[in-house]
């Protein structure tokens, strides 16, 4: 696999911001000479962490409201990563304020990105094992719906509407790997 040498940023400037997020406009001068105009959203610096949670024989779920479809989907355990956090912290937090456990062993899959042609960060996918009751208060406007869900039976997810996060879906694969399954 050849290493291609980056292109060169030439200019970049914030050219809308809301709350949450930020776009950039990128001038980048390629390695060919030509030149290109890129717009991003500039990512979190702290980056995110989404939990697959294993207890007696299941995986379990997270069902919540998502404003992008204003729908409720089912999904696993995801967050931000706090200031001072490290990226395991933050996965055994976010256990705790959505589903209610705490984590004796986290095992790094992998780190996805997003739309990396779009988006800069970068989220952590842990797999949780030995799980114990354990709440945080979390930040989330109402009580989060925790879906137990048979190990074994989860292929059947993949046919199920509100189970469509592309990050939920890699993170089912990326376990199924780990767990041999």
């Amino acid at each position: 696999m050849s290493q291609r040498q980056k292109p060169e940023i030439l200019h970049r400037e914030v050219v809308s911001r809301s709350r949450l997020f930020q776009i950039e406009r990128v001038h980048l001068k390629f390695s060919n000479d030509e030149e290109r105009f890129y717009e991003r959203m500039k990512g979190n610096t702290r980056g995110a962490v989404m939990v697959v949670p294993v207890h007696q024989e299941q995986l379990l779920l997270a069902r919540e409201y998502a404003a992008g479809t204003h729908e409720y989907e089912l999904g696993f355990p995801k967050g931000l990563i706090d200031p001072g956090e490290t990226p395991m912290q933050a996965a055994n937090r976010e256990l705790q304020e959505e589903i209610g456990f705490a984590a004796a062993k986290l095992t790094l899959l992998k780190e996805l990105s997003l739309a990396p042609g779009y988006f800069a960060s970068k989220m952590q996918v842990f797999l949780a094992e030995g799980l114990t009751e354990s709440h945080l208060e979390g930040d989330e406007p109402e009580p989060i719906e925790v879906v137990p869900w048979e190990l074994n039976d989860w292929e059947m997810l993949l046919g199920r509407e509100d189970f469509s996060e592309s990050r939920s879906i890699s993170a089912l694969f990326l376990a199924q790997k780990h767990l041999k399954l």
